[in-house]
């Protein structure tokens, strides 16, 4: 019996370890395609993906498969596009109605008789996905999610034009104060009333929303509901990488370091720093367990940030010691 345990355990080890090998290679092939599309180098790009798709063991991702359908149209490969897209409509569920319906990617696929296929294999899973959808409480989720995202996108234009000082750019920080204030009285009585809503109930952009609006709250209102996104999490109803997100704010604002690197700072320079981690050897492990996908450094380069994790770890002692 123990050597038996011994084995299924030792067979576990290795199944994990070769199945978390074939994830590795098959993102980076699939990188590969995306950087072939971006040089639009389309057939390159619908190879490499199919590379991904039959050298690995490794369930595909709709994105991954819709990608590669829009590699292979504008390839001119027009029945690689199709068996792509009938494989996340009828096996992936594929709900994106809107998206497909617009994508220039896909024009070339128009005239041929199997698109009305797809495009009604889509909209019946939109129309299964969104039976249980509460439509009156999306939309106002829709009217928070604009307010939220529609000011804080003109931050960097009021910044660039007026100065990171300038009365302007306080003016329009004290507005976001304000519309964050109306935002959180609605979201606060959705949560206290329904709790954490799931994408089933609200769609991803309304359960999104949720965790946006007690992100950019205050510390007392963020404690208060970072408990009910946990278990949130557990039931399947947020996303672990929004939690992540979360725990790092507010571990920062209690005075304690922050544990997958997600919260960005600046000096008096103005210049973009990673804000105190915790064992910043260990930070890719600790994103890549709650789905954040990039690495620290990718997505420190979305900062122009080049991460060190010596330089890091200087710069956070000098901090420490203020």
């Amino acid at each position: 019996m123990i050597k038996k345990t011994i084995l299924a355990l030792f067979g576990l080890l290795v199944f994990n370890l070769i199945y978390g090998q074939d994830q590795e290679k098959y993102s980076l092939l699939v990188a590969e395609a995306e950087k072939f599309y971006e040089n639009n180098e389309y057939l390159k790009s619908g190879q490499k993906y199919s590379e991904a798709f039959v050298a690995f063991n490794v369930k595909a991702g709709t994105t991954d498969r819709y990608n590669a359908a829009c590699s292979w149209a504008l390839a001119k490969e027009i029945d690689s596009s199709f068996v792509q897209l009938f494989l996340i409509s009828q096996i992936g569920n594929f709900t994106n109605f809107r998206h497909i319906t617009t994508d220039t990617d896909l024009l070339i696929l128009y005239a041929d008789t199997r698109w009305n296929e797809v495009l009604n294999l889509v909209k019946e899973n939109k129309e299964k996905a969104e039976a249980n959808f509460d439509k009156p409480l999306i939309a106002l989720l829709d009217t928070i999610y604009q307010e939220d995202q529609g000011i804080r996108i003109k931050v960097s234009n009021v910044e660039e034009k007026y100065g990171r000082d300038s009365d302007e750019m306080k003016a329009h920080w004290k507005t976001i104060g304000e519309k964050d204030s109306i935002n959180l009285v609605q979201i606060k009585k959705i949560l206290d009333e329904k709790g954490w809503l799931g994408a089933d109930i609200i769609g991803k952009q309304g359960n999104n929303t949720l965790f946006l609006v007690i992100q950019h709250s205050d510390l007392e209102t963020q404690l208060k509901y970072l408990p009910m996104m946990r278990e949130a999490v557990g039931k399947g109803n947020a996303q672990s990488n929004k939690l992540a997100l979360l725990e790092d704010r507010v571990s920062l604002r209690q005075g304690e370091r922050q544990i997958y690197g997600s919260q960005i700072g600046r000096d008096e320079d103005g210049k973009y720093f990673v804000l105190p981690l915790i064992k910043p050897e260990n930070v890719n492990q600790r994103r890549k367990e709650v789905g954040l996908h990039l690495s620290i450094e990718e997505y420190a380069k979305h900062w122009n940030i080049e991460w060190d994790i010596e330089k890091h770890k200087e710069r956070i002692a000098k901090i420490d010691d203020k």
